[in-house]
């Protein structure tokens, strides 16, 4: 097997971008206020956006 150079590695980088590697999952307790119970609200989220989704309510 042939060995791979260290800028095919770094092209091959580039062309992942947009893959999936940039979303995480975010996990956020909703409080119900009738009942008083706690939910959760799970979302895949880009990685840019995460402060976003915890900021809205």
């Amino acid at each position: 097997m042939a060995k791979v150079s260290k800028n095919a590695k770094v092209a091959q980088r580039a062309a992942n971008a947009g893959s999936g590697k940039d979303y995480v999952k975010v996990i956020k307790s909703v409080k119900d206020p009738v009942s008083g119970k706690y939910s959760f609200k799970e979302m895949m989220v880009h990685k840019d956006k995460v402060k976003e989704f915890f900021a809205s309510k």
